[in-house]
């Protein structure tokens, strides 16, 4: 299946994503299928540039091959237990973190006993005590190559696909995608302190939507640019961004966001604006609007009185508005 064309400009970057290939389309599953996602290929497509990644493959398996199972011992091996793959798939992943390193988020394959990231059934290893009936011990298990992956690159936004079925973990996950690539971006260009100042400043509702401690810390590593060595600092101000963005956001501070919005917005309204404005808030804390009705609001009359520093907060828009998300109550 070709790609989507591409979409018109949105001011927004464009994230490098990193994907199990047989949610693209590709037929690289262990029965020759593929496991196509209409969301990835379809909304999200015009916006990413991906990375498609297939472990099994790159180790020289085919498709169709015989199914692998993840052991209780790490290894991972064929169903009937005749190879071992765990060497391979290891020396994979750590040949291939460098430039996972590059991406923006991952995007993993559910239930692959090389790809998944959580509640992959694990299998008995011959230790004593365990099960002989050829069912799973548990699942608790992580795929070996997510496992590694992950395990490197702690604070790359990472999820499975079966998981951004959820509107609410959909959402947070291409918040984050979309935030790791503008800050990957600003690290990139010749900045200067007070270019980091200037992006600090239209961060700091987002910021403080998801864990408003993050962003006083954010603020104290901003106040050391032009004193320290600008990739020890880079360092710090990316590993503490992505950490605050990776909370989810509660109702209550979203709410808190809005308000701040609303604050030296007030003056410029007339009663009647604020009064639906206020209104709309009130909906979205009581659960009865979804984020999307407020944020509208906001930012129109933010826009439309030419008040850039409310207007140009990325709160406001954190992804391009096609990806129809906030919409969710």
């Amino acid at each position: 299946m070709p790609p989507p064309g591409p979409a018109p400009p949105t001011g927004h970057p464009r994230p490098r994503l990193a994907v199990s290939s047989c949610l693209l389309g590709a037929p690289v599953r262990h029965n020759g299928g593929h496991s196509r996602d209409r969301f990835l290929t379809g909304l999200l497509a015009h916006h990413v540039d991906w990375v498609p990644i297939c472990p099994e493959m790159e180790i020289g398996l085919g498709a169709p091959r015989p199914t692998l199972r993840l052991r209780t011992d790490g290894r991972i091996v064929t169903k009937d237990g005749t190879a071992d793959h765990t060497h391979a798939m290891t020396a994979l992943a750590n040949d291939r973190i460098p430039a996972i390193d590059g991406v923006d988020g991952y995007v993993f394959k559910s239930r692959s006993p090389s790809c998944a990231l959580l509640n992959l059934p694990r299998y008995a290893s011959g230790l004593p005590g365990e099960r002989t009936d050829g069912q799973p011990v548990d699942r608790r298990g992580c795929g070996l190559f997510a496992a590694i992956v992950t395990g490197a690159l702690p604070d790359l936004p990472a999820e499975e696909d079966g998981r951004l079925n959820d509107p609410v973990l959909r959402e947070h996950f291409v918040e984050r995608v979309f935030a790791h690539a503008r800050v990957r971006e600003f690290f990139a260009g010749d900045w200067r302190p007070r270019d980091l100042i200037a992006f600090h400043s239209r961060h700091k509702l987002q910021v403080l939507a998801h864990e408003p401690s993050a962003y006083r810390e954010l603020g104290r590593i901003v106040a050391q640019a032009g004193a320290r060595d600008p990739e020890e600092l880079e360092a710090d101000y990316r590993r503490t961004f992505g950490r605050a963005l990776a909370t989810r956001p509660k109702r209550g501070r979203d709410t808190n966001a809005l308000l701040h919005v609303l604050g030296p917005l007030s003056e410029h309204l007339n009663p009647a604006r604020r009064r639906d404005i206020v209104a709309a808030i009130e909906s979205y804390r009581c659960g009865e609007a979804p984020l999307s009705v407020p944020v509208a609001l906001l930012r129109h009359h933010a826009e439309g009185e030419h008040l850039d520093y409310l207007a140009q907060q990325t709160y406001l828009e954190p992804f391009p508005p096609d990806l129809l998300l906030r919409h969710h109550l």
